[in-house]
Protein backbone atom coordinates (compact mmCIF):
# COMPACT_ATOMS: atom_id res chain seq x y z
CA UNK A 1 0.00 0.00 0.00
CA UNK A 2 2.98 2.33 0.44
CA UNK A 3 3.57 2.73 -3.31
CA UNK A 4 0.01 3.09 -4.60
CA UNK A 5 0.68 6.67 -5.81
CA UNK A 6 3.89 5.80 -7.68
CA UNK A 7 2.14 5.18 -11.00
CA UNK A 8 0.24 8.48 -11.05
CA UNK A 9 1.72 11.10 -13.35
CA UNK A 10 0.82 14.56 -12.21
CA UNK A 11 1.82 17.68 -14.05
CA UNK A 12 3.41 16.48 -17.27
CA UNK A 13 4.00 20.03 -18.43
CA UNK A 14 6.59 20.52 -21.13
CA UNK A 15 6.91 24.24 -20.48
CA UNK A 16 10.42 24.05 -18.92
CA UNK A 17 10.13 27.09 -16.67
CA UNK A 18 13.24 27.87 -14.66
CA UNK A 19 11.82 29.03 -11.32
CA UNK A 20 15.30 29.75 -9.93
CA UNK A 21 15.67 32.93 -11.96
CA UNK A 22 12.16 34.06 -11.12
CA UNK A 23 12.34 33.33 -7.40
CA UNK A 24 12.84 36.97 -6.41
CA UNK A 25 9.97 38.09 -8.62
CA UNK A 26 7.57 35.47 -7.27
CA UNK A 27 8.55 36.14 -3.64
CA UNK A 28 8.18 39.90 -4.11
CA UNK A 29 4.76 39.56 -5.72
CA UNK A 30 3.56 37.12 -3.04
CA UNK A 31 4.79 39.41 -0.24
CA UNK A 32 3.15 42.42 -1.88
CA UNK A 33 -0.16 40.58 -2.23
CA UNK A 34 -0.04 39.54 1.44
CA UNK A 35 0.81 43.08 2.56
CA UNK A 36 -1.90 44.62 0.38
CA UNK A 37 -4.53 42.11 1.51
CA UNK A 38 -3.77 42.84 5.16
CA UNK A 39 -4.29 46.55 4.72
CA UNK A 40 -7.34 45.97 2.52
CA UNK A 41 -9.01 43.92 5.25
CA UNK A 42 -8.45 46.57 7.92
CA UNK A 43 -9.65 49.37 5.62
CA UNK A 44 -12.80 47.32 5.00
CA UNK A 45 -13.37 46.96 8.75
CA UNK A 46 -12.78 50.68 9.32
CA UNK A 47 -15.27 51.60 6.61
CA UNK A 48 -17.86 49.08 7.75
CA UNK A 49 -17.64 50.05 11.45
CA UNK A 50 -16.83 53.79 11.61
CA UNK A 51 -18.22 54.33 15.12
CA UNK A 52 -15.74 54.49 17.97
CA UNK A 53 -17.90 52.17 20.09
CA UNK A 54 -17.72 49.30 17.59
CA UNK A 55 -14.14 49.74 16.38
CA UNK A 56 -11.74 51.82 18.43
CA UNK A 57 -9.42 53.83 16.19
CA UNK A 58 -6.40 53.20 18.42
CA UNK A 59 -6.44 49.58 17.26
CA UNK A 60 -4.84 50.72 13.99
CA UNK A 61 -1.58 51.09 15.91
CA UNK A 62 -0.87 47.35 15.61
CA UNK A 63 -0.95 47.54 11.81
CA UNK A 64 1.29 50.60 11.74
CA UNK A 65 3.84 48.90 14.00
CA UNK A 66 3.67 45.76 11.83
CA UNK A 67 4.34 47.90 8.75
CA UNK A 68 7.34 49.55 10.42
CA UNK A 69 8.60 46.09 11.41
CA UNK A 70 8.13 44.90 7.80
CA UNK A 71 10.34 47.74 6.61
CA UNK A 72 12.93 47.22 9.34
CA UNK A 73 13.25 43.49 8.70
CA UNK A 74 13.67 43.91 4.97
CA UNK A 75 16.05 46.88 5.16
CA UNK A 76 18.85 44.53 6.20
CA UNK A 77 20.18 41.95 3.74
CA UNK A 78 21.18 38.47 4.84
CA UNK A 79 24.77 39.25 3.86
CA UNK A 80 24.84 42.16 6.29
CA UNK A 81 23.63 39.90 9.12
CA UNK A 82 26.26 37.27 8.30
CA UNK A 83 28.94 39.94 7.97
CA UNK A 84 29.76 39.09 4.37
CA UNK A 85 28.96 42.39 2.73
CA UNK A 86 28.85 44.93 5.52
CA UNK A 87 31.85 45.85 7.59
CA UNK A 88 31.69 49.63 7.84
CA UNK A 89 29.33 51.96 9.60
CA UNK A 90 28.93 52.87 13.22
CA UNK A 91 28.10 49.35 14.46
CA UNK A 92 28.81 47.02 11.51
CA UNK A 93 27.51 43.48 11.71
CA UNK A 94 26.36 43.88 15.32
CA UNK A 95 24.27 46.91 14.41
CA UNK A 96 22.63 45.00 11.55
CA UNK A 97 21.79 42.12 13.87
CA UNK A 98 20.37 44.44 16.54
CA UNK A 99 18.28 46.25 13.90
CA UNK A 100 16.93 42.93 12.61
CA UNK A 101 16.21 41.72 16.14
CA UNK A 102 14.27 44.90 16.97
CA UNK A 103 12.32 44.50 13.71
CA UNK A 104 11.36 40.93 14.59
CA UNK A 105 10.42 41.99 18.13
CA UNK A 106 8.09 44.65 16.72
CA UNK A 107 6.59 42.15 14.25
CA UNK A 108 5.93 39.50 16.90
CA UNK A 109 4.72 42.15 19.35
CA UNK A 110 2.17 43.53 16.92
CA UNK A 111 0.97 40.02 16.10
CA UNK A 112 0.57 39.17 19.78
CA UNK A 113 -1.13 42.51 20.44
CA UNK A 114 -3.59 41.87 17.61
CA UNK A 115 -4.48 38.51 19.17
CA UNK A 116 -4.95 40.23 22.51
CA UNK A 117 -7.24 42.82 20.89
CA UNK A 118 -9.18 40.08 19.11
CA UNK A 119 -9.82 37.96 22.18
CA UNK A 120 -9.79 40.62 24.90
CA UNK A 121 -11.70 43.31 23.09
CA UNK A 122 -14.06 41.45 20.82
CA UNK A 123 -14.47 37.76 21.72
CA UNK A 124 -14.50 37.83 25.54
CA UNK A 125 -16.10 41.28 25.77
CA UNK A 126 -18.76 40.68 23.14
CA UNK A 127 -21.29 43.33 24.11
CA UNK A 128 -22.57 44.34 20.67
CA UNK A 129 -22.20 41.02 18.91
CA UNK A 130 -19.60 42.45 16.49
CA UNK A 131 -16.42 40.38 16.19
CA UNK A 132 -15.34 41.21 12.62
CA UNK A 133 -13.14 44.22 13.52
CA UNK A 134 -11.09 42.03 15.86
CA UNK A 135 -10.73 39.35 13.22
CA UNK A 136 -9.72 42.03 10.71
CA UNK A 137 -7.03 43.37 13.06
CA UNK A 138 -5.64 39.89 13.57
CA UNK A 139 -5.64 39.01 9.87
CA UNK A 140 -4.07 42.35 8.97
CA UNK A 141 -1.15 41.76 11.31
CA UNK A 142 -0.80 38.09 10.40
CA UNK A 143 -0.74 38.86 6.68
CA UNK A 144 1.78 41.69 7.11
CA UNK A 145 3.93 39.41 9.28
CA UNK A 146 3.88 36.55 6.78
CA UNK A 147 4.42 39.00 3.92
CA UNK A 148 7.54 40.23 5.68
CA UNK A 149 8.81 36.69 6.16
CA UNK A 150 8.18 35.82 2.51
CA UNK A 151 9.93 38.99 1.36
CA UNK A 152 12.90 38.43 3.68
CA UNK A 153 13.48 34.71 3.27
CA UNK A 154 11.79 33.97 -0.07
CA UNK A 155 14.29 35.94 -2.12
CA UNK A 156 17.86 35.01 -2.88
CA UNK A 157 20.77 37.43 -2.91
CA UNK A 158 22.78 35.44 -5.44
CA UNK A 159 21.07 37.20 -8.33
CA UNK A 160 22.03 40.64 -6.97
CA UNK A 161 25.73 40.22 -7.66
Amino acid sequence: MSGFLDGIRCGDCECNVDWGERRNTIASIAAGVLFFTGWWIIIDAAVKYPEEAQFHHAYHTCGVIATVAFLMINAISNGQVRGDSYSEGCLGQTGARVWLFIGFMLAFGSLIASMWILFGGFVANNTGGVVYPGIAIFFQNALIFFGGLVFKFGRTEDLWQ
